[in-house]
């Protein structure tokens, strides 16, 4: 794009500062390169008429020449000649700034995360606890989504909405370092309500796809709902459900009681349950049995339902060499000016 300055700020003496340079792109840079020459064959110039002058040897005069300061000024046609061909230069380089816009736009998917936070949650099988490791992995799995809407409903004995479908991952984030275990009064399982929740937060979507990622770590011992019934409606919502179980199976150490004695328990996952409902809403489901095997399923998960991002560049580009054109022109009028004036010593020529 070729751009004029307006009036006459093509005279400002601002182009010629280094931070004007600096900041410019050269369309063709190798003519940069031939600066150097400029002075080289001014000082080649020099060189031959000395040694041209040497060789004569006829004096028009007699007597000693004194110098003075006004012999310098036959020089100055020279240097503008020689400014004029360095401007010729750095308008053939084609000096531009360019002004980059990057557009992203996707069709974005909306997800809502269901984490279990009851009591069986603060088993140690996992470092530090298994709802510890699974909110590490929820902010892990939220930094690498970009333009999604994503929710969180958290489950006890009864569940309820924290975070409602949004794209403002900051409070997203904090809001999962905000759950911890016995937020909800009421303890239990309730998978099925929990479900409910999420359908319900997602039921008017209008994205491409809709997910919901239900961790737990025990079946369904509460709530009014059954599961596979919600897991139905999923389906009928178009709503896609995946189902990770987290736990091992055995004996778990769950704190101490008051003497300070570890307490254990026997723990097992019913993962039957949790089949069942990834397949009613054609999800899938994973087994968790520790942090690493966590991380690795979301990792999956976040493979499966990738949000494809469109990047749009668009690119303004100005043309500034017609400044520095116009300088030479200036200064190639001003060279032919001087040329006959009395700058300009015969002899000399």
């Amino acid at each position: 794009m070729w751009q004029t300055p307006a009036d006459f700020s093509w005279l400002s003496p601002g182009w010629f500062a280094w931070g004007a340079w600096q900041a410019y792109d050269w369309a063709n840079p190798v003519y940069l390169y031939a600066l150097p020459a400029v002075p080289l064959l001014f000082l080649m110039r020099w060189l031959l008429h000395l040694r041209f002058r040497k060789k004569l040897d006829v004096a028009l005069f007699e007597g000693k020449a004194t110098w003075h300061w006004t012999s310098t000024l036959r020089y100055i046609p020279d240097l503008i000649f020689g400014l004029f061909l360095v401007l010729i230069l750095v308008a053939l380089a084609r000096p531009q700034k360019s002004d980059e816009t990057v557009e992203l736009t996707s069709e974005g998917i909306d997800i809502m995360l269901v984490l279990d936070v009851s009591g069986s949650m603060e088993l140690t099988d996992f470092s530090p606890n298994r709802l510890e490791s699974a909110k590490e992995v929820a902010l892990q799995f939220v930094n690498g989504r970009v333009q999604d809407r994503i929710g969180i409903v958290v489950f006890a004995g009864r569940a309820y909405s924290l975070v409602p479908l949004t794209t403002d991952y900051g409070l997203v984030k904090e809001s999962i370092k905000d759950i911890k275990l016995n937020m909800i009064s009421e303890d239990g399982t309730a998978i099925g309500s929990a479900l409910a929740v999420a359908i319900n937060r997602l039921r008017e979507s209008t994205a491409k796809s809709k997910v919901c990622i239900l961790i737990s770590d025990g079946e369904n011992t509460a709530g009014s709902l059954d599961p596979e019934l919600a897991a139905q409606l999923a389906h009928a919502y178009q709503l896609k459900l995946y189902t990770v179980g987290i736990g091992r199976d055995g004996s778990v150490q769950m704190g101490t009681d008051s003497t300070g004695a570890p307490i254990t328990v026997h723990t097992g996952l019913e993962e039957k349950t949790l089949r069942q409902l990834a397949s009613l809403a054609e999800g899938q489901f994973f087994r968790a049995q520790d942090a690493n095997a966590l991380s690795k399923i979301f990792q999956r998960i976040n493979a499966l339902e990738k949000t494809e991002v469109k990047e749009t560049r668009y690119r303004d580009t100005r043309d500034y060499y017609q400044i520095y054109l116009r300088w030479a022109i200036l200064l190639l009028l001003l060279w032919l000016l001087l040329k006959n004036t009395f700058l300009t010593n015969a002899l000399e020529d």
